[in-house]
């Protein structure tokens, strides 16, 4: 399958399954605001299909939603076969997608380096930017 029409079956896969969250989706617990589909993967034989999910909120929710999000998926697949002219319907595979808050981690150290802050931003890691320089 050439990369252009697998790109517009992820296209196409990544609307279909954003559609169908509104329908599918009951759960008192499962906010849908919080919830966006950023990237859809697809093998090049339509076997399966990686499906990146960005969800706000704290980790226990994040990983709460992302449970129900795969206890659902047969049901969202069952709306891609039926939506989606396609020669098979991929299995799709639900993974947090945390380039969002991993861009966000950017962005704050290049503001608190803007800022000239002489303390610093802190790392993921716990240490400081201006560690290395100070012991120098």
């Amino acid at each position: 399958m050439s990369v252009d029409r697998l790109d517009r079956v992820n296209a196409l896969i990544r609307r279909e399954i954003g559609e169908s969250l509104f329908h599918i989706m009951n759960d008192q617990s499962f906010d849908l605001a919080a919830v966006t589909i950023t990237h859809v993967i697809t093998a090049r034989n339509l076997r399966t299909a990686r499906v990146l999910v960005s969800i706000r909120g704290t980790e226990e929710q994040k990983l709460a939603m992302l449970s129900i999000l795969r206890r659902h998926r047969p049901e969202i697949q069952n709306t891609i076969n039926r939506d989606l002219s396609l020669k098979y319907t991929p299995k799709l595979h639900f993974d947090l997608d945390r380039s969002v808050e991993e861009g966000d981690h950017v962005l704050d150290i290049l503001t608190h380096l803007d800022d000239g802050n002489s303390a610093g931003p802190i790392l993921q890691n716990g240490n400081n930017l201006n560690t290395k320089a100070e012991s120098s």
